[in-house]
């Protein structure tokens, strides 16, 4: 007798369903912020939130209202208030409560907004278990309560006497969307000194102190580059965009670049039309041609630009993707560098020294990269150690999450492979610990066998922008040897490929340090406090196993922790100033100073 069929499940005109809009933004997120996270990364969701706020306080100021704008950020709860024209006291309401609401679709009165999608501060709203928003216009004032998208209260009156124009919001994230999250000041702290530097003459006042720049993106790559600079850095400033640069000694690239205030990490067709441009003011003023990888090398620069209609490819503002910008960008970047440098005669000189310098370099690279590649040809056809996955980042959506993890030693890199999505997830197995290559010329990588491979396997041999995998995850064991190689690791890329770094690119897996089971429950814990907690909840009769290294969880244990709920670390650096002297600190040749550091910081094991 045939098995009987489940009967399909109904669909009909019961299952259509219509969400008003803020219950669709809480549905569907991910949409309308991006990621959520747990607020480890600039890029969570808490951050966005804070962002779209904040954006609008700056749109005021490019208008020509209010110099000041007051950020407080405490007990996970956001204040944010601006001296503007505040929003209209009738359409308070609707202005963050309805999408597609809103005056940013008027060029007469926000000319280069952002927001110009009607939905961030809806979705703060919606987003958020308590949102309160005051606009004080005319000596009156509106106020509107929400949670979780619901109006709770609103009530208008008038001001007492001193109550400034403006709008007043503040929020807290919903902890049933984003979790257990926890705001880190310290990137607030970065993206609020980019306001400032992108808004000169603005004061924003961040938890009590004061952040100002007089003379914008120059500011921005004094504070960065430091004293590193090989030239006086360069700056422009126009009605439609403004930049600055210089060169350095460090190896790769570095570009800090924005639209309408908004940091676009990923770049965009604004950054590549100022590359250009300034390659052609370059090779113009000195009337060679000059190779484009002689002349960026080292180069450290900044771009804002002003756009009507800028078009990004995610609703975080990531990268931009206008194709109409290019003609005028390359223009004036071409005809600001040429001026510059026919103003600027010494740092003229320091600069082509520095390109022809660049060119020699490059030269005697290419002969020691023939040799690595005719050696590597005789190794193997495919790369030693590397287990790849088959989508990378060049394979669009796919390849989106797709991971290499950076192993010590083929133990790690068994269980690793045995639990891995092979759709995503690449394994390079290091044979122990990798050269220390601090103060090393580059050609020095392709004289290192290892260290070639594992540069082959990211596929960065020639430009970072060929590489193969959306984030590199170093997975070492959490004793000493392990954070030995982390360092050295760190140091190879800080030293060659800090544009890796800078960009998002490099992470830290996290792995429990702890198993704590009973016959019922398994619990992994990741720090001393997590295991004791463990023991407590559990009770009496509780096994406590402690990892000693990767090799030592069995795959299918391993399998979860490298699964949706992977916990990275992002690698950054808060200034470029400060890499070089940290890797000198510690990895360079100061033996005596790190010796009595370490004395004085030895911390004696209570066991």
């Amino acid at each position: 007798m045939a098995p009987k069929k489940e009967s399909p499940s109904v669909y009909d005109e019961s299952k259509i369903k219509t969400l008003t809009s803020l219950e669709h933004i809480r549905l569907r997120t991910g949409m309308y912020i991006g990621r959520l996270g747990d607020g480890s990364n600039l890029d969570d969701g808490i951050y966005i939130l804070l962002k779209e706020v904040v954006d609008n306080a700056i749109d005021e100021f490019i208008m020509g209202n209010g110099e000041r704008v007051e950020v407080e950020v405490k007990d996970g709860m956001v204040k944010v208030r601006d001296y503007g024209r505040g929003i209209p006291l009738g359409k308070l309401v609707e202005c963050v409560s309805v999408i597609n609401t809103g005056a940013k679709y008027n060029d007469d009165v926000f000319q280069f907004s952002v927001g110009l999608n009607g939905v961030g501060t809806k979705a703060v709203n919606a987003l958020s278990s308590h949102f309160r928003v005051v606009a004080v216009r005319d000596g009156k004032f509106a106020e509107a309560v929400f949670g979780r998208g619901v109006l709770v209260s609103n009530r208008t009156g008038k001001v007492k006497d001193g109550g400034k124009t403006g709008t007043y919001v503040e929020f807290t994230p919903d902890r049933e969307i984003f979790g257990d999250v926890d705001f880190n000041l310290e990137f607030i702290d970065r993206r609020i000194w980019n306001y400032a530097y992108l808004n000169a003459g603005l004061t924003l006042r961040f938890n009590g102190k004061d952040y100002k720049s007089d003379d914008g993106l120059l500011d921005l790559l004094k504070d960065e580059a430091g004293e590193g600079t090989i030239y006086p850095i360069g700056h422009h400033k126009g009605a439609r965009i403004e930049f600055s640069f210089t060169h350095t000694n460090n190896y790769g690239e570095e570009y800090f670049s924005f639209v309408n205030g908004q940091f676009t990490s990923d770049g965009g067709t604004h950054l590549s039309a100022f590359k250009e441009g300034f390659l052609k003011g370059i090779q113009a003023f000195f009337k060679k041609d000059f190779k484009s990888e002689d002349v960026r090398e080292g180069t450290t620069a900044a771009i804002a630009v002003k756009l009507q209609n800028p078009v990004f490819e995610s609703q975080t503002k990531n990268k931009l993707g206008n194709t109409d910008i290019r003609v005028w960008i390359v223009q004036e970047v071409k005809a600001a560098v040429e001026d510059w440098l026919h103003k600027n005669a010494e740092a003229a000189k320091m600069l082509e020294l520095k390109i022809v310098s660049n060119e020699k370099l490059r030269t005697e690279l290419n002969a020691v990269k023939k040799e690595a590649r005719e050696a590597a040809k005789k190794i193997a056809l495919k790369i030693p150690k590397l287990k790849d996955c088959k989508f990378h980042l060049d394979d669009g959506e796919k390849g989106s999450n797709s991971t290499i993890f950076m192993t010590e030693g083929d133990s790690a890199a068994g269980s690793l492979v045995s639990s891995r999505d092979v759709m995503s997830q690449a394994i390079f197995a290091m044979r122990g610990k990798p050269e220390n290559m601090h103060g090393k010329k580059r050609t020095a990588i392709y004289k290192n066998e290892e260290l070639y491979n594992m540069m082959m396997a990211l596929g960065i041999e020639n430009d970072v922008a060929g590489l193969r995998y959306a984030r590199i995850v170093i997975a070492t064991d959490a004793d000493f040897d392990g954070f030995h190689i982390r360092n050295l690791l760190m140091t190879f890329f800080l030293s060659y490929f800090e544009e890796l770094v800078t960009g998002g690119r490099v992470y830290i897996l996290e792995t429990p340090l702890f198993r704590v089971r009973t016959k019922k429950e398994t619990r992994y814990c990741y720090s001393e406090k997590e295991r004791d907690q463990a023991i407590a909840e559990l009770g009496s009769g509780t096994e406590t196993t402690r990892f000693k290294g990767l090799g030592e969880i069995s795959p299918k244990e391993f399998g979860q922790f490298i699964g949706p709920d992977i916990r990275l670390v992002p690698v950054s650096i808060n200034t470029l100033k400060a890499v070089p002297q940290v890797l000198e600190f510690y990895m360079g040749k100061n033996t005596p100073d790190r010796r009595e550091y370490i004395m004085k910081n030895l911390v004696p094991d209570a066991n």
